[in-house]
């Protein structure tokens, strides 16, 4: 996932099993949509566990989608881990054991650099609305589908929302502060974050808790501001700091078998686009009110609200670019996604 979205345990964990020549080229078993009574059944895997709220809106992307194609399209939303991990849902649907899935595109940035700019990017847009109109307004969502095709996968549409926060056990006031200091991250963030001189650890989420309240790290990334309060980091860290420079906005994506998005008429295809849309601006109104609700709730249990000065956030951004640049790895479709992300951002006045 700032937000409240309730992350998995396997949230950041990169992809098992996508090495870089098995994403070179498409699934050699094909998934095939099962048609009964005139409808397409579909399997979809999703990132969250039973019962959270992304999970509930996965379910109600499911029924829009069955909604706007007369029932001639009916998803099944299976929970993370509920059939196979999360981190392995890639290799699922290009093997047809699913036809769609929702997952976050830092799970295989390490393999795919293109997908560090198709999730989250630090000291990036600060607004989910910017990252949403990068994909809907600036080409996104055709970068997006490239970076997919190669491995017998289509690229849907995106959910975006905001930002998560930093939960620390020292006073951090500003950024230039990190600098020296033990931090959690992971991804393009754990990158990113050492330039700026963080000792960075890629604990996996799960040892998050355990590890702040050990000290063996100062602060850390871990999920949204609801998750992060459900799973007790006010116990455990004194401070909460926004804005999420680490994560500023997020996007996670539906992502379809190539061989059962080809069964699809326009109607059930044109669904997808649409359900997929609204999903992802109820699910950001939905964040926007939680999150107001659990600042709150950490106040009340004696955590300081530690706010960065815009200035610093917007000077650490341009110093930011150089680990952007760093990060394409030389890969020319994730060049390509950030210098068009750098591009919209100085059209912003952001850079």
């Amino acid at each position: 996932m700032t937000k409240t979205i309730n992350q998995p345990t396997t949230r950041r964990h990169f992809m098992r099993g996508a090495a870089a020549a098995g994403l070179a080229t498409p699934a050699i078993v094909a998934a095939s949509s099962v048609r009964a009574q005139g409808t397409i059944q579909w399997r979809m895997q999703a990132l969250w566990g039973g019962g959270t709220t992304p999970m509930l809106y996965e379910e109600k992307f499911c029924d829009r989608v069955r909604e706007l194609t007369g029932g001639s399209l009916d998803i099944t939303a299976f929970a993370g881990g509920q059939i196979v991990p999360a981190a392995q849902s890639f290799d699922a649907v290009r093997g047809g054991a699913f036809q769609l899935m929702k997952t976050f595109d830092g799970y295989t940035a390490g393999k795919i650099p293109a997908h560090g700019f198709s999730s989250t990017v630090p000291f990036g847009f600060p607004e989910a609305d910017q990252y949403e109109a990068w994909f809907y307004e600036r080409g996104g969502m055709e970068m997006a589908a490239r970076s997919y095709a190669p491995a017998g996968l289509t690229y849907v549409a995106p959910t975006v929302y905001g930002e998560e926060p930093l939960h620390s056990k020292v006073e951090i006031r500003k950024i230039a502060d990190m600098d020296g200091l033990k931090g959690r991250f992971v991804g393009l963030a754990a990158a990113v974050m050492a330039d700026f001189g963080v000792a960075v650890s890629p604990l996996p989420t799960s040892e998050v808790y355990s590890a702040l309240d050990k000290g063996l790290v100062d602060f850390a990334d871990r999920g949204d501001i609801k998750a992060n309060y459900e799973e007790g980091l006010h116990e455990v860290a004194k401070y909460l700091i926004l804005p999420g420079i680490h994560q500023p906005s997020t996007a996670t994506c539906y992502v379809a078998n190539t061989a059962a998005y080809g069964q699809l008429d326009d109607q059930q295809r044109a669904a997808l686009a649409v359900a997929a849309r609204e999903v992802s601006g109820a699910l950001r109104q939905n964040i926007i009110v939680d999150n107001a609700e659990y600042l709150a709730k950490f106040e009340e249990a004696g955590v300081e609200i530690i706010t960065f000065d815009p200035e610093d956030v917007a000077q650490s951004r341009n110093k930011a670019v150089a680990s952007w640049e760093k990060a394409t790895n030389g890969d020319a479709l994730a060049t390509e996604m950030m210098q068009s992300q750098k591009q919209l951002m100085t059209d912003l006045r952001l850079l």
